[in-house]
């Protein structure tokens, strides 16, 4: 493992938000989760974790790998936000694997998983998430659409013993902050579906 390059500064005690995710493509409110977390949770950077494949999703669906990253760096303006392609380098698709191999990696750092509360709703699915939850603290960001999740997501009735920690620098797994404040709309979802619109347009309109 030591052949992994650190992605940013690395130094002991410093603390590491992790987004995982498709970022297909990413969006600004990537960029909402993210700088939320890092204001409110004290947080040193925020990495994201651009994944080649996602198993809960259609490769099909993905944009190529690439050009995935490509856009999310040109999305993540903020300076402690970086983008990394981890997961291609360790050959890793799930991730408790990713988060297990980073921890052993950089034993020095103190990470927490970062999530919007529309990955929560479906955090069950995840392989082995409660494992993922015994290892570092879980930060839930509030997202449109889901705000009632951090009461009706199945994983909650197994993480809501844990959820009474705030997420600081003492805190430790199992243990779930849910942070709230002013929502970013923005998803994935949805810019692909803008996007589509034009092609639909074109496509309908008769050859002269």
């Amino acid at each position: 493992m030591n052949w992994l390059k650190p992605p940013g500064p690395v130094a002991p005690g410093l603390r590491i938000g992790l987004l995982g995710g498709s970022f297909n493509p990413a969006h600004e409110g990537h960029v909402y989760v993210s700088e939320v977390a890092l204001k409110r949770l004290g947080l040193d950077y925020v990495w994201w974790l651009v994944t080649p494949r996602n198993p809960l999703k259609s490769a099909s669906a993905l944009s190529p790998f690439e050009a995935r990253v490509k856009q999310a760096r040109s999305m993540a303006h903020h300076p402690r936000i970086i983008v990394v392609d981890i997961e291609r380098m360790l050959g890793t698709h799930y991730s408790i694997d990713t988060l297990k191999r980073l921890m052993h990696r950089f034993p020095e750092l103190d990470f927490t998983w970062l999530m919007g509360s529309d990955n929560l709703e479906i955090f069950h699915r995840w392989r082995r998430w409660q494992e993922l939850a015994a290892l570092v603290p879980i930060a839930v960001i509030m997202r449109p659409g889901t705000v009632l999740a951090a009461l009706s997501a199945k994983a909650m009735a197994r993480l809501r013993p844990s959820r009474v920690c705030d997420g600081g620098r003492t805190a430790k797994a199992p243990c779930i902050v849910i942070l709230d404040g002013r929502r970013n709309p923005q998803s994935s979802t949805a810019l692909r579906a803008q996007a589509r619109v034009p092609e639909a347009l074109v496509s309908a309109i008769p050859a002269c």
